[in-house]
Formats: C-alpha cells, sequence, structure tokens
C-alpha cells in the first residue's frame, strides 16, 4: 500500500486553472474563507497567532478536520463530524495549549507499552512489564476466592459472621422446609440440605462476601411442577418421596450444570437478556400463584382440593371461594394468625429499622415456629385435626440414611432429565438473574471488608453451578442468591463468606441433632411463611406499573400484563415460554435493526455535519453527495437489512418513510456516496461480503464509493477491506479519506477531473 497520505490524493493531469481552486484548502460548502481561515490552513500561521487572533468559525471546537491529533486515544482516529480537533501543538509550551487558548488536560501513559492489536489479551504482557511473580499464585486466588479472603480473615469480622448467620437460620431453615414440602412437593428435608451443602461450596468458590445461596420461592414453585408432572405421568406415587427427592435433585443438578457452562463459555451477560417487564410480570404473576397455592391448605382444604382437577390458578381460586364454607377453622385461624403476626413484626422492623438498627436481629418467624409448636403440643391440636410436620426422618427421602449421595446425571435418571430439561434452564435462568442483581446490590465489600475481590457475572455463574451440581448430588432444593436474605446477612454484620459456612454448620447441626423438635409444627404455620414471601414477590410490582405509566411504556407494560394474564390464566410454563421468547424476540430486533444516518451540513459552519433526521430545519445537503454514517460494527445480525435501509435514504433521504411512495429525492444527488466508518470498530466476514455487495452495486451504477474516518489503516476493518476487494472496487487507497470534509472535496477534484476529461476527449472528435 502506498506511504502517501490518503487525504492527499495525487492529481495525474495537467489541469486548468479552476482544478487548482478546487485543489486549494477551502471549506466543502465552496464558499470563500476568511483571512483568519486562510491563516490557519497555511504552514505559516503559527501558534502564536492562532491565540492572538482568538477562536472564531475555523478555530472553535468543531471547527477544523484537518489536523492529526487524536482526542479519542485512537492513533489514527479524525473526528471529523462531529467531535473537536485540537488545532497547532507545540508540545514545548508550558501548560499544553491548544491554539483556541484553552488549557489542556495532562495526558499520562496507559501503562502499556506495546499493546496487541490482533485482538489477544494484554495479560501477559503486563505481568511481565510490572515484573510479577507467583503468576500461578495470582490466578488461582482469582478463581478460587477462599484463599484470597481466608488470609486476610481477621477475628474481628468472626463475631459479626457468626450472628449474621445465626439470624438468617432462625429466619429461612423453617422456610426452607416450608419451600420443600408445600412447593416442591419434596420430603422437607430437602430443603435444609439447601442450606447445608450450596452455601459451603459458595463460600469457596463465589466472589461476593455478602451474597447467601439457598431455596427460593419461584425456583422451589417450578420444581413442584416437574414432581407433580411426574406423579400425573404414573412415574411415581403421590406418596412415593423417595422418587419426589430423586426428581429435585435431577431438577436442582441440571439446573447446575446448565450455569456452570455458561460461565465456562464466559456467558456472564445472560443476566442481561431477560427484559425488567418480563421478570416483574413472571414474579408477580409467581407470587400470585404461590398464595393462592397455600391459601388451600391454610383453610384446610387439602383433602378436598384432591377430588378437582385445578388446571390454573384462576380455577383454584374459584375453587376456593366456592368452599370456603367447608374450611376448618382451627385451621384456618392458626395460619391467618401467623400470617399477620409476621407481617405485623415484618412492617415494625421497617419502620423502626432507621432508628433501632437491633431490631432485625429479632427472630420473629423463630418465634411463631417455636410458639405455634408448642401450642399445638399443649393443647393437643392436633388431634382436632390441625395437621403436623410430625416426624421429620434424617433418612427422608433416600434408601439408606443421611445425605446420601446420589448422582442425578446417572443413566436411570434419563427420563426425569427429558422432562424436566427446560424448567431446569428456567430455574438456572431465573436464579442467576435474581444472583447477580443481588450481587451487584451488595457491591465486593471491599470498604470495611475484604480486599481485592471483584465480583464477576462469570466466576458467580460458576460458582452457583457447581454449588447446585454439588446440591444435586445430595437432592437438594436449587439455591442461588437471594437479595433479601443477603442484606439481613450484611445488616446483622456479615462481611465475609465465613458466615455462609456458619450458616452450613448450623443447619447441619439442626438436622442431625433438633429434626425431632419439629414434630408438632403446624403445616399451616409453614403455609403461612410461604405467604409472605408471596406478598414479597407482587409488593414491588405497583412501584413498575406506576413508572411505565408514567413514562408511557406502553410496550413494556403490555409485556408484563400479557405474561402476568398467561401465567394466572393458564400455567407457569405458558407464562416462562412467552416471556423467554418476546426477551429474546426485542433482543434481536434491537441486535438486528441498522442504525445507520444520513447527515446533512450545518450552515455557516466549515465542516460541521449532523444527522439530517434529527435536525431537518438545520442542515443542509451537499448537491450530489449523499453522506451516510454508519455509527456501529457491522455484523450478520445487523447487515441484514443495510441494503433496503440504504435504498429508502437514496430515494427518501431518511428511513422513517413507507416503501411504497415513489422517489423524493433527486436522482442526481446519489452522484457520489460517502460512508462514515468512524464507529465501524469490528465486521465480521458476512457483514463485509454484504457491504461488498453494496459497493459493487454503487459502482455498476457509475456512483462513485468514499469512505471516511475508518478507524484504523492497520487494523482488521482495513484488512478485510483489502481482501474482500471492497478497497479496489471503490477506487482504490485514494478513496479512504481521514475526515466527510476531505472526501467532498475529492469528489469535487473528481468532478472536475472527469468534466475536463469529457470537454478533452469531445475536442479530440474529428
Amino acid at each position: 500500500m502506498s506511504n502517501r497520505r490518503l487525504s492527499e490524493p495525487e492529481d495525474p493531469f495537467s489541469l486548468p486553472d479552476r482544478l487548482s481552486d478546487v485543489l486549494s484548502p477551502r471549506s466543502s460548502s465552496s464558499r470563500p474563507a476568511n483571512d483568519a481561515s486562510t491563516k490557519q490552513h497555511s504552514h505559516e500561521y503559527t501558534h502564536e497567532e492562532a491565540i492572538e487572533d482568538g477562536p472564531d468559525a475555523t478555530t472553535r471546537l468543531l471547527g477544523n478536520y484537518e489536523r492529526r491529533g487524536s482526542v479519542c486515544g485512537q492513533r489514527e482516529c479524525n473526528h471529523g463530524t462531529f467531535s473537536p480537533r485540537p488545532e497547532h501543538y507545540d508540545p514545548g509550551l508550558q501548560g499544553d495549549v491548544f491554539s483556541w487558548g484553552v488549557r489542556s488536560p495532562r495526558f499520562i501513559s496507559s501503562g502499556i507499552q506495546t499493546p496487541t492489536t490482533d485482538g489477544t489479551s494484554n495479560t501477559p504482557m503486563l505481568t511481565a512489564q510490572i515484573g510479577a511473580k507467583r503468576r500461578r499464585r495470582m490466578y488461582l486466588y482469582y478463581y478460587i476466592p477462599f484463599l484470597n479472603w481466608v488470609a486476610q480473615y481477621r477475628w474481628d469480622f468472626f463475631r459479626g459472621d457468626l450472628i449474621a448467620a445465626l439470624t438468617i437460620a432462625s429466619f429461612y431453615i423453617p422456610m426452607a422446609l416450608s419451600l420443600s414440602s408445600n412447593l416442591a412437593h419434596a420430603p422437607p428435608i430437602n430443603g435444609l440440605y439447601s442450606f447445608v451443602v450450596n452455601p459451603l461450596i459458595y463460600a469457596i468458590l463465589g466472589s461476593s462476601p455478602q451474597l447467601i445461596v439457598g431455596p427460593e420461592a419461584a425456583g422451589s414453585l417450578l420444581v413442584g411442577t416437574v414432581v407433580k408432572a411426574t406423579v400425573e405421568s404414573g412415574h411415581s406415587d403421590e406418596s412415593d418421596d423417595i422418587m419426589h427427592a430423586q426428581v429435585v435433585g435431577t431438577v436442582t443438578g441440571l439446573a447446575g450444570a446448565f450455569i456452570f457452562i455458561a460461565g465456562l463459555t464466559r456467558l456472564g451477560f445472560l443476566d442481561n437478556v431477560l427484559s425488567r417487564p418480563f421478570l416483574r410480570g413472571f414474579i408477580t404473576a409467581v407470587g400470585v400463584v404461590i398464595f393462592v397455592d397455600q391459601l388451600i391448605p391454610e383453610m384446610g382444604l387439602f383433602e378436598k382440593a384432591k377430588t378437582v382437577n385445578h388446571s390454573s390458578t384462576v380455577e383454584k381460586f374459584l375453587f376456593i371461594i366456592e368452599n370456603g364454607q367447608y374450611a376448618h377453622k382451627l385451621t384456618t385461624i392458626v395460619a391467618f394468625s401467623s400470617f399477620g403476626i409476621i407481617m405485623v413484626f415484618r412492617t415494625l422492623k421497617k419502620t423502626l429499622e432507621k432508628r433501632f438498627p437491633q431490631v432485625v436481629y429479632f427472630p420473629d418467624r423463630l418465634l411463631v415456629v417455636v410458639l405455634s409448636a408448642v401450642l399445638t403440643w399443649y393443647f393437643g391440636w392436633d388431634k382436632q385435626g390441625l395437621e403436623i410436620l410430625g416426624a421429620v426422618k434424617p433418612g427422608e427421602g433416600s434408601e439408606t440414611g443421611l445425605f446420601q449421595f446420589r448422582w442425578p446425571f446417572h443413566p436411570r435418571q434419563m427420563q426425569h432429565i427429558r422432562s424436566s430439561l427446560g424448567t431446569s434452564f428456567v430455574i438456572a435462568l431465573l436464579g442467576f438473574f435474581e444472583s447477580s442483581v443481588a450481587a451487584k446490590g451488595l457491591g465486593d465489600g471491599a470498604r470495611d471488608g475484604i480486599k481485592g475481590a471483584p465480583v464477576s457475572a462469570n466466576r458467580e455463574m460458576i460458582a452457583l453451578g457447581v454449588a447446585n451440581i454439588a446440591g444435586g448430588c445430595f437432592m437438594a432444593l436449587p439455591a442461588f442468591g437471594g437479595y433479601g436474605r443477603s442484606k439481613v446477612n450484611a445488616s446483622t454484620g456479615g462481611r465475609t463468606q465465613m458466615s455462609s459456612i456458619f450458616l452450613s454448620i448450623i443447619t447441619f447441626i439442626v438436622v442431625v441433632f433438633f429434626l425431632k423438635y419439629l414434630y408438632y409444627l403446624p403445616k399451616a404455620v409453614l403455609c403461612a411463611m410461604i405467604s409472605v414471601v408471596a406478598y414479597s414477590l407482587v409488593e414491588e410490582c405497583p412501584h413498575d406499573l406506576r413508572f411505565f405509566i408514567r413514562v408511557r411504556g406502553w410496550s413494556e407494560l403490555a409485556l408484563m400484563i400479557l405474561i402476568f394474564l398467561s401465567t394466572i390464566f393458564y400455567s407457569l410454563t405458558l407464562g416462562i415460554a412467552l416471556g423467554c421468547g418476546l426477551s429474546l424476540l426485542r433482543v434481536i430486533r434491537h441486535a438486528t435493526k441498522p442504525r445507520i444516518q444520513i447527515l446533512g451540513k450545518l450552515p455557516g459552519t466549515p465542516n460541521q455535519f449532523e444527522n439530517a433526521e434529527l435536525y431537518p430545519e438545520k442542515v443542509e445537503f451537499i448537491e450530489g453527495c449523499l453522506i451516510v454514517k454508519i455509527p456501529e460494527p457491522l455484523t450478520f445480525a445487523n447487515t441484514g437489512d443495510l441494503k433496503n435501509r440504504l435504498r429508502r435514504l437514496e430515494l427518501y433521504g431518511t428511513n422513517r418513510a413507507h416503501p411504497a411512495l415513489p422517489r423524493v429525492r433527486p436522482a442526481e444527488n446519489d452522484k457520489n456516496i460517502i460512508f462514515d466508518v468512524h464507529g465501524v470498530t469490528s465486521i465480521d466476514a458476512s457483514g463485509t461480503q454484504v457491504l461488498l455487495e453494496i459497493v459493487e452495486s454503487y459502482v455498476d451504477r457509475r456512483v462513485r464509493v468514499f469512505f471516511c474516518r475508518l478507524p484504523s489503516l492497520n487494523g482488521s476493518v482495513f484488512e478485510l477491506f483489502e481482501r474482500s476487494g471492497i478497497v479496489e472496487k471503490c477506487g482504490g487507497t485514494r478513496h479512504f479519506v481521514s475526515s466527510v470534509d476531505e472526501a467532498l472535496r475529492l469528489t469535487e477534484i473528481e468532478d472536475v477531473v472527469e468534466e475536463y476529461q469529457e470537454s478533452h476527449a469531445a475536442d479530440q472528435v474529428p
């Protein structure tokens, strides 16, 4: 490739004086330049003269394309369309002053002496540059955070971590029993396993110091749908706890495998795929589903409900209304009283927490559990028809005993694997999203805790994946990070992952030694605790509804309502399918939509251009030229419709016109097309092929094609342009210039050359 500057094309002809006029430096609008402008383009115009004259139309911030200095950080950047260009710079001047008299910031080295340009990592070079030793240890501490935080652990962390673990255990151990027995339709002990295995694994591999993993209501409900489907298909009996536990282990293991593979393949960005309206609509619907489901056992209608087939939440609600007269009074009183007491304490805690922070330590749910069990034992409520938890055997859910190991991906489980693949994937996606939100909300705890522990989405995926695979081996419920649970951990003194280890130890002690004391615990109380969780899932919905109405986000509002109604009136499966499908369609539509712009020149400025669709009344078009800005990388996704978008710009001067309209822009205005490709920092093979076809179609129509502001002439984009033949097709490297202004001057030069050649050829005709 030629070493000459692309912005100074050589003229092979000896042309008349008017050609020299075109070649003289001036504005692309062909207006005569003022004296200051003439001085500015002259090499004799010094830095001191520029300061003395002061800023004018050509020395102001957005005024000039001629200079080569970079203000965006790229070596060959020429911000010609929208961005400011610094004028002549004298490095010897104190204070780094540019020609318009403004003091510039001081720049320091990036720290990278010889950065790579082939897309590979700069890590090995930087490691060698700073002379870092023990590289393996550095990577080991990063990928196994336990080694990092345990080396920094101090005794003053111990008390806070232990108190936080005790507080969480008092709240969530009864909750785990409820989630397992009432939502997942599995033995209660499987919910406790989730607080034994998963927090321990996460403490070793997790990067968020204060995140507490455990079973969640939405995930447990989805597990319950798989268990119920297994019963309905005849593969297990409703009382077969061993089979139900095995199904739970399979679902948990699959969810862990999905999220583990996603972490290995660096798909941590997936938490951005599900839209906020989908999540809010689905989670609100889950809250309503759970609340209605729990009303049946809370009112003692469970046995009566077995005789009726309920295919939707609405049908269950109608069943409750029709059969409310048959409710068991004692069960209803115990359930509703427990719900009311917990809600009162919940409200009081929120009200008093700012004035009395210690109020969060009060174990209201543990108090309700203990008090209800004592009252049931003392008054003999179990003999009056109140259902109790009964004997929770350590080996319940397994053939041999406590913590039996069972590989969830055994070939004998293939039938369960096939039936639970879709549900497990959704559990993994929802669980990771909630964990990601919680981890981001908590931060890395570096202010007063462990240092050097940045939260990484990919490492979080691996930690959660390994934890759930391990939990699946012991038939535990799926466990992910919960914001509310983790917030309690942080507010009660938890500062490191040691609180998760303490929680695991406490739960293990409860499983081994204290299960017998849960004998008289009423199931209605467990249902009431689940209803409180359901209420917490629904209570944020009004805030989002008001927000979307205020900002007139009608499409988001419609999506949220659609998912909510489909889940309530039909099933969770349809709600999940609709939500995921519509969210993915929105992402795909956004990714595949070209964002090309037609540019127009601002009158009264030498070379400033703006989006003509945004400012149609403020810009003017250059005769015979179509200036198109491509502000983004080109891939197979967003180049599919690029030809149609360009055609609309040619015909109508806007993308917002119906293609049935007749041509609006005259065809002679498309003699030259200038692509501003400063935003095309990357391009794949498919995008290159489409762009080549576009260039070929223009060349075949005798339209001259120019490219300006290419990010780099030594980068991968220009290399693909050369290999594909785009450079050759559009006229060689002389059609690749540094600014829109230079491209416009080049079109004038070639117009004059073409006119001269035509007149010269006419003179040769006898």
